[in-house]
This record gives structure tokens, sequence and C-alpha cells, in this order.
């Protein structure tokens, strides 16, 4: 018995040691700073990385260190990854999370292929289920992977005003998915009430549904009318890439994802 409870406790060490070293270590990333090399490739391929405001971007940084030192990224299709498409990839990724205290915690893996790749999707039709492929330039899975095209992740990065980022939007369902549900309907900031973002997502998606149903053009993408969580997804694309849009066209979504994320794009030079 007693050794029992000695192996018990010798366990019960290993793993807390093994924590406190992985918490340690994640605090120091965050603290770190990149290098000048990797500050040109992301100020190259993100353009949007360079309005940032001053006072955030020792934030991003560190939190870009952190993500590359706990993601793995993986070329499918014969694609080899490079140093520039690891840097895009986590600036953007990060970007959402630069001054909040969300993180990834279960995301370990991004799959990228060359271009956009076939996925198999399956519906329900009482006991029917029916599969098709389709074509797609993204997928988040819930507590991942993240599979991206690099193509149309590289240009929606490089065109930082168009409103589509294919980024932006698989990682927002990253954050949504923290709250154990991909509903539209993250982890909320202390300084939001379940009520208020309640009130709000669900009158503007039933807006954009409708402006969607009957032809009407709208500043956030189309794609938002298949689900509250899709709706959330390409909101918060427009947020960083056409935030003057998003805030004339639904100004309270807009006061929520800047009390979401506490950042506010509309004021970045």
């Amino acid at each position: 018995m007693l050794y029992f409870l000695i192996l018990i406790v010798a366990v019960a060490a290993a793993f807390g040691y093994r924590y406190w070293l992985h918490r340690k270590t994640h605090e120091n990333l965050l603290a770190s700073t990149l290098s000048e090399h990797q500050r040109q490739i992301i100020a190259q391929q993100v353009p949007l990385s360079r309005r940032l405001p001053s006072e955030h971007r020792s934030k991003l940084e560190g939190k870009i260190q952190a993500f590359l030192n706990q993601v793995e990224f993986m070329g499918c299709n014969g694609l080899d990854v490079t140093e520039e498409m690891e840097l895009s990839i986590a600036a953007q990724a990060c970007l959402l999370i630069t001054n909040s205290d969300s993180w990834y915690d279960n995301l370990h893996t991004i799959l990228i292929y060359p271009g956009a790749f076939k996925s198999q999707q399956a519906s329900h039709n009482g006991y029917v289920v029916t599969e098709r492929e389709i074509v797609r330039t993204g997928e988040s899975w819930s507590r991942g992977p993240v599979i991206l095209s690099w193509a149309h992740s590289q240009q929606g990065a490089l065109n930082e005003r168009d409103g589509h980022n294919v980024v932006f939007h698989e990682f927002a369902h990253q954050l949504d998915d923290l709250s154990g549900h991909t509903n539209g309907v993250p982890n909320l900031d202390k300084s939001q009430t379940f009520g208020d973002w309640e009130r709000v997502f669900v009158e503007a998606f039933a807006r954009h549904v409708q402006h969607v149903q009957t032809g009407h053009k709208t500043a956030i993408d189309a794609y938002g009318a298949e689900g509250h969580e899709e709706f959330f997804a390409v909101s918060v694309e427009l947020f960083f890439e056409r935030p003057a849009a998003l805030k004339r066209q639904e100004p309270e979504v807009y006061e929520q994802l800047v009390l979401l994320l506490k950042l506010d794009p509309s004021t970045w030079s």
C-alpha cells in the first residue's frame, strides 16, 4: 500500500512539473519578441499588421512566438511549408487574439494545401445520410486541426481591404469552439453579457438572412446566412478588413466584437 501511494505521488508530481514547465515556457514565449527578419516577412505577407497600434505590437509578437511553438504545420499534396507560410498564418491567427486573454488551447496542427482542396460533407435526412464532395479553401475542426489553402490564405492577407480572409474566418471558428460549441457564441469578455450578445447577433443574423434571400447587397458576406456560426466568422473577417463598413451596417455587432477582442480597427491609421 505504501509503495502504491508513493507511486501515485510520484506520478502526480511528474504531471504537475510538466504542467508547470509548459506554462512557464508559454509565459516566456509571450514575453519574447520576433527577429527583425521575422518582422520583415510578416510586414510583407500581412500588410494589416502594419496598421496595428504600437501599444499592441509586442503582444502580437509574443503570441506569434507562442503559436509557432505550439502548432505543427504540415504540407499536403506535395506542398513544402516555408517560413513565410508559417509566419503569415501565425500572424493572421494571432491578430484576432492580440489584446484578449483568449488562446487556441486545443489547436496543435495546421494542414496546408497548395490551393483549394476537396472535402467530404455529410447531410442527414432522417435515417438517410448523404455524403458529397465539396471544394473548400479552409476548414476548422473542433479541437483542431485547421485546414487551409495557401493560395487563398496568402491572397486574403495581401488584400487586406476586401473583407475576405480565410485565416480570420477559420480562426474565428476556433475562438467560437473554445466555449465548447461552434455556434456563434464564443467565450465572452467580462465586460459583456450573454443577453446583449444574443440579442445583437440574433437580430443581425435575421436581417442578414432576409437581405440575402431578397437579393439585397450586404457588406457582410452572404455566406453568413448559412448559420449563426458562419455569421460570426464572416463578421470577424469584415471587422478587421473593412471595419467602417461593418460599423455602418451593423453598429451593435461591431461594438460587441470590439468588447470581445478588445480591439477597434476603425481607429487604426
